[in-house]
């Protein structure tokens, strides 16, 4: 998220998270004063969630002093030890693009991780590609609750909730008009169709 009316449309729908981006190569990048003031606007009991990828340790440590998030996520090669060291829950993105990757291998070897979060970019690469993965390569026990992500959009987000059945998913290009300008119609039908597969699985 980068614009408080989209935060405020996101936290009515009843999301159960907003994120804020900080990787340096992503066009959704927020400085931390920005991350700040949007901070305001996330409401009680939503996760404030602060992704990273390949940031500093300092950087990561000013983005919590000052924006003050509930979760992290690390997108790049962050070891368990640096992502635990903050102090925080945190989830780690898998990435899912790459077929030489074994899931359960790289899951292993982030046992503190609250939860993964399995993204359609390859190894070194960046999320937010708006493209899906194969989801039958989704282990039947991965020993973790996993958030989907790469390419959910409205369209196909029931299928990706009745057909996969996350604990979560996660959607940024599927929702926008452009980078970091989400659309309240998609917003709207995205959240309608999740919870639509939600009511049929119990």
């Amino acid at each position: 998220m980068t614009r408080a009316d989209d935060i405020r449309l996101a936290c009515h729908l009843g999301v159960d998270a907003i994120g804020m981006v900080f990787a340096q190569r992503s066009p959704r990048r927020l400085e931390v004063t920005q991350a700040a003031s949007l901070r305001t606007e996330v409401a009680a009991g939503i996760e404030a969630v602060a992704l990273f990828m390949d940031n500093t340790a300092d950087e990561v440590n000013d983005v919590i002093a000052q924006a003050r998030p509930t979760l992290l996520q690390f997108h790049g090669v962050e070891d368990e030890a640096f992502c635990r060291s903050f102090g925080l829950p945190y989830m780690k993105a898998i990435a899912m693009g790459d077929e030489g990757g074994q899931v359960i291998d790289w899951a292993a070897r982030y046992p503190d991780a609250t939860a993964l979060l399995l993204d359609s970019h390859a190894v070194g690469g960046a999320g937010g590609s708006g493209r899906t993965f194969d989801w039958s390569r989704i282990p039947a026990q991965l020993g973790k609750p996993f958030l989907l992500a790469g390419g959910i959009v409205p369209d196909n987000a029931f299928e990706a909730v009745s057909v996969v059945r996350p604990w979560g998913v996660d959607v940024s290009s599927g929702i926008e008009s452009a980078p970091g300008i989400k659309d309240a119609a998609r917003m709207r039908r995205f959240v309608e169709e999740v919870r639509r597969a939600d009511a049929l699985r119990g």
